[in-house]
């Protein structure tokens, strides 16, 4: 049998932790290891780099990590991947030549463009680009391949395309990498880190392994971790990165549109998840692009509040603020984290977040900061803030398009400097629209019920796509999702978190998984960047929703489902400190 490939990744975002890569060479046997840097947010901050000095667009963390630990990956032969070239490949492939030069080490560099889209309008446009560059790229011996703008999941579906010969004809092939590279892509997310279910984690959930993607020939993958690593790789944390910024049951990409709703997972020994069933349909004949502007300027200011008479002292602010500046731009948002009858201040307060997006960055500036805090000995009892007065910063705009996958020019630049166009995908179909599923019409039989949280029978995760959020929610037995799936209407998530009651909501069943996910259109306005909301990536959706108080079945069980629970294997290390952690 033809040993399956094993592609680990180090990185999910742009300052995620710092010692992973190194950790992940020293941890046991890969044949890849794969970084991811760029999301929405990620682009903009690059581009603005990029309008400071040409020469740079590229995650410079990535060098540093790489300069610890790129002569251990060349002496076992392991072989990186990132997309941490960001906005300027060429430039980060020219560096870590340099880098090589200067440790004084040989390496194959590789890398992939053409994902970069003329906008003269636009701070950045960038097309999501498919695997097959990458695949080059490795087919001509790279140790280092470096990208742009691809999809999360080609980072890992690359390489399995160069261990194995697939062609674009191989859908299910690709679509079941396409899954193992969703899972592995933001890192310790499908190894228990920020799971619903953490506190049943074998060491608690303080510092999770980084993952690894066992790619078979056909495909189907085996989600683990390195040994002595913490955190844990159940079903259950393999479900919930599967959930993680998803749509409808078709998957888009670039090579292959990858059915969700076809996944099976299955436990495959003590930290090992086998992932399987996977099928692909022809990809659309077009690309997203990612599309990043300056919006404005922006500035913020927050009010405390304390005991009696909190909505009239908000008022009061409202009034005062809005003729000091204007009323245009602003935006109030009163958190009632105050509490009755307590002694010490802050149990006591309520927060007043006075937001300023403006055009004008004297305006969002010092004129608006310096109204509120002159406000100090002149508005409600007890007047403070949180801040001293500052000046506005610039704000992003996401928005997403779409050009023919023939309209790009996707290039390998081999090692060599050859470069190597990449042909669009000879057959595509139109992606059928997105229909909304409903629950089934019979719903939930009648039962005897008790009060508790949602959060004790189902677990969630949820997190944000441009101005849109999306939230998963899976039940941990077959029993729940019975009950779950004819009680979790769209109607009732508008009554458990209201914000969503006058948005498009979109609620799609994975049955394989025991989830509902729900795509909730225009709840983080025009992205993250540009978002006021307490949760500006929806990350705690999950977990609010989760929180709430319902009528919960009284005969089904919580804790985890029966006989899922792997034992602890004691290997993990006892928790370490945060010495050495990049973090945003």
């Amino acid at each position: 049998m033809t040993a399956p490939l094993r592609v680990g990744n180090a990185s999910g975002f742009y300052g995620d932790r710092f010692t992973a890569w190194q950790e992940m060479l020293d941890g046991g046997e890969l044949d890849v290891l794969t970084g991811d840097y760029l999301a929405e947010l990620t682009m903009l901050i690059l581009g603005r780099d990029q309008l400071r000095d040409p020469g740079l667009g590229y995650a410079k963390t990535f060098l540093r990590q790489l300069e610890g630990c790129l002569g251990t990956a060349l002496e076992r032969g392991v072989r990186i991947v990132t997309n941490a070239g960001g906005l300027n490949p060429a430039g980060l492939a020219a560096a870590i030549g340099t880098l090589a030069d200067r440790l004084g080490l040989t390496a194959r560099i590789g890398y992939v463009e053409g994902d970069a889209l003329a906008r003269p309008d636009a701070l950045t446009a960038n097309a999501y680009l498919g695997a097959f560059g990458i695949a080059a790229c490795l087919d001509a011996e790279a140790d280092v391949v470096v990208t742009g703008r691809v999809t999360d999941a080609s980072l890992a579906v690359g390489p399995a395309i160069a261990r194995y010969g697939w062609g674009s004809d191989d859908l299910d092939a690709l679509a079941g990498a396409t899954v193992a590279g969703h899972l592995i892509e933001c890192g310790a997310q499908v190894t228990g880190g920020n799971f619903s279910f953490f506190t049943e984690l074998p060491d608690g959930g303080h510092r999770p392994g980084f993952p690894i993607a066992e790619i078979h020939p056909d495909g189907s993958s085996v989600v683990t971790k390195h040994p002595r690593t913490g955190g844990a790789v159940t079903v259950e944390t393999v479900t919930a990165q599967l959930l993680y910024e998803v749509g409808g049951p078709d998957y888009l990409g670039p090579d292959v549109v990858t059915r969700l709703d076809t996944v099976e997972l299955g436990a495959d020994g003590p930290d090992r998840v086998r992932v399987t069933g996977v099928r692909g349909i022809p990809p659309p004949d077009t690309l997203k692009v990612g599309v990043n502007n300056l919006g404005g300027f922006r500035n913020s200011m927050t009010f405390v509040l304390c005991g009696l008479d909190i909505p009239a002292k908000a008022a009061l602010v409202r009034g005062q603020v809005g003729a000091a500046v204007g009323t245009d731009g602003l935006e109030f948002v009163l958190a009632r984290t105050d509490h009755p009858d307590v002694g010490d201040t802050e149990a006591a307060s309520a927060l007043l977040h006075v937001h300023l997006r403006d055009g004008d960055k004297a305006r969002a500036g010092r004129a608006f900061s310096a109204a509120a805090v002159e406000l100090a000995l002149a508005s409600y009892p007890g007047c403070t803030l949180t801040t001293l007065p500052g000046d506005a910063t610039p704000y992003g705009v996401f928005t997403a398009d779409a050009v023919p996958q023939g309209g790009v020019e996707h290039v390998a630049v081999l090692p060599s400097g050859e470069r190597v166009p990449i042909a669009p995908p000879p057959t595509t179909r139109a992606p059928a629209p997105s229909a909304s599923q409903p629950p089934p019409a019979h719903g939930p039989a009648p039962r005897a019920t008790r009060r508790g949280s949602l959060g004790e029978l189902v677990g969630a995760r949820s997190g944000d796509k441009g101005g849109d959020a999306n939230l998963g929610v899976w039940a941990r037995t077959d029993g729940t999702w019975a009950w779950l799936r004819g009680w979790l209407t769209v109607e009732r998530l508008a009554e458990l978190l209201p914000e969503t009651a006058p948005l498009t909501v979109e609620r799609y069943e994975l049955p394989n998984l025991r989830a509902v996910n729900f795509v909730i259109r225009g709840l983080l306005g025009q992205g993250v960047a540009a978002s006021t909301r307490f949760d500006p990536q929806a990350k705690a959706l999950g977990e609010l929703l989760r929180s709430r108080v319902v009528d919960l079945p009284a005969d089904l069980p919580t804790g985890p489902p029966p006989g899922s629970a792997e034992p602890p294997t004691g290997n993990a290390e006892p928790p370490a400190g945060n010495a050495g952690e990049v973090t945003r």
